[in-house]
């Protein structure tokens, strides 16, 4: 459903963009549907999206004016709050979330590292990937799971893609597993034991959630390292923590969040990546701004590779 409402004012410490491109969230959907609101406020009705890219076309006391034309990619959701407001032509953004896109490099494809590309440096960088390390990525095909597998590919380690469907595992094979297994299938864990020699791996990240998320964990080596940040299959995954430290296995959660002080640091390294063309950005679906609705239909169904976006 879309609507018309007033064009919004640059306050202090605000710039407006004009919107090119937004994105759209698995979490976006997950709100919608009611879920995870002891997380979150969210209050029908409310204009959901965390991240756009555009031009800055005004900007509020304190901010300085050559922030004026410059193309932008930004957070919208001031300090995490949701809903952000991002799925409108125009947003009102905190300055501190606006970051500006390296030229050669298009709008949308920007928008691939704001929030997905910062999240993933962040945990190659906790993982301290070392060459020849075994490393799982669960949910590859997401838009999170495409920047993990590039990133522990160029880290040196073999990478283990998970996904649903030959499709995903044909794209996370393309962008540098070694190997891909099918987690809707039965048995898809012990084929990923093989994979490794019978010894597991060194390091899990865990979109999935859930029973995926558990049995990733069933299969991390003794003393390696388990990140579980995602809930696809609808909760995080049950690590039971006596176990985890009978295994020596280091467990980091969803509460581990990025530090205030790396977030900037993080997102320009993002885009870095992807001007100089060392991360490929996967935009999987774009619609138009009234096809919200379809767009998150399409994640819902598990249908994306990658990036959704919203075009104005």
């Amino acid at each position: 459903m879309t609507t018309e409402q007033p064009d919004p004012v640059a306050g202090r410490g605000q710039v407006v963009v004009d919107v090119t491109a937004a994105e759209v969230l698995f979490l976006d959907k997950q709100l919608r549907s009611g879920l995870f609101r002891e997380y979150f406020t969210v209050q029908p009705p409310y204009v959901p999206g965390t991240g756009v890219a555009g031009t800055v076309s005004s900007v509020g006391e304190d901010v300085d004016p050559g922030w004026l034309g410059r193309r932008v990619v930004a957070g919208t959701a001031k300090e995490g709050e949701y809903p952000g407001g991002g799925c409108a032509e125009r947003a009102a953004v905190p300055v501190g979330e606006v970051f500006e896109v390296p030229a050669g490099l298009d709008l949308p494809e920007a928008l691939a590292g704001l929030h997905d590309g910062l999240m993933a440096l962040s945990l190659t960088e906790k993982a301290a990937l070392q060459p020849g390390e075994r490393v799982l990525v669960s949910a590859a095909g997401g838009s999170l799971g495409v920047w993990l597998v590039q990133l522990a590919h160029a880290a040196g380690a073999q990478v283990i893609a998970a996904a649903r469907g030959e499709r995903k595992l044909r794209h996370a094979r393309r962008l540098g597993a070694d190997v891909a297994v099918d987690y809707s299938e039965a048995g898809w864990a012990e084929r990923v034991r093989e994979a490794t020699g019978g010894s597991g791996v060194d390091v899990v990240f865990d979109s999935a959630g859930g029973q995926l998320g558990r049995a990733a964990f069933d299969v991390t080596a003794d003393g390696g390292r388990f990140f579980s940040y995602g809930a696809a299959t609808g909760g995080v995954a049950d690590v039971d923590a006596r176990e985890a430290e009978r295994r020596q296995v280091t467990v980091f959660g969803i509460e581990d969040e990025i530090a205030p002080e790396d977030w900037t640091r993080l997102a320009e390294q993002a885009l870095s990546e992807l001007a100089a063309g060392r991360i490929r950005p996967v935009i999987g679906q774009t619609l138009p701004l009234e096809r919200a609705t379809d767009a998150h239909a399409a994640i819902a169904a598990r249908d994306v590779i990658g990036k959704t976006l919203l075009l104005t």
